[in-house]
């Protein structure tokens, strides 16, 4: 008899989130915290912000299109539709796997409505390889897809509000700075006193 192959590291990696349903709640409440104030940071360093986007899509390459070692019993696609929640591991690790990328992406190119249809049609695009490549060893399901574009939509929300967050800062740094130049002014009133006076002309 031989031994079946031990499981890859995406199947691993999925049956530890199965085994520790508390780290998706972690990772949404660390999405929702240090999302903005990230995006904000990178708001200005777009170079950065596409890098941090390109690597934030390796998750998504490994965990959705990497062998699992076995191998799909038929080609097809669960039609089903079930909304996540923390009671539903996979489910919320679909949402998490879709919504950091689409943080940084919106922060990159600033625009949130395409970035929103790149990201459901990727994961279109994600469900049908794994309907027809039987080699894979995953299954299509339309609830996978319904997750990811949820996620999707968090992290462009998260986006906008870093979008935001970068514009008052700057704004209100700009008026700042421009309050203290008008107060470092010649002839400008100082804080609680008169402006000073002009010397008397002469009479010729």
């Amino acid at each position: 008899m031989r031994a079946s192959p031990p499981p890859s590291g995406p199947v691993v990696i999925t049956n530890w989130v199965l085994d520790h349903p508390w780290a998706n709640a972690v990772g949404m409440a660390l999405l929702l915290l240090l999302g903005p104030t990230v995006g904000a940071w990178l708001a200005d360093q777009p170079r950065r912000a596409w890098w941090a986007a390109a690597l934030s899509t390796v998750p998504v390459a490994v965990l959705t299109m990497a062998p699992t070692g076995r191998r799909s019993p038929a080609v097809g696609c669960t039609v089903q539709w079930s909304l996540p929640d923390f009671g539903t591991p996979e489910l919320m690790a679909n949402v998490l796997l879709f919504a950091l990328p689409a943080v940084l992406v919106t922060v990159a190119s600033r625009r949130p409505a395409t970035t929103l249809v790149g990201a459901t049609v990727l994961s279109v695009g994600i469900e049908a390889v794994q309907a027809v490549a039987v080699d894979l060893g995953r299954a299509c399901d339309t609830t996978d897809w319904l997750c990811n574009t949820l996620g999707a939509g968090l992290g462009v929300a998260l986006g906008c509000c870093a979008l935001l967050l970068h514009r008052r800062v700057v704004t209100s740094g700009a008026g700042g700075r421009g309050r203290a130049r008008r107060a470092g002014a010649p002839g400008a009133p100082r804080p609680g006193g008169t402006a000073p006076s002009s010397p008397p002309a002469r009479r010729g």
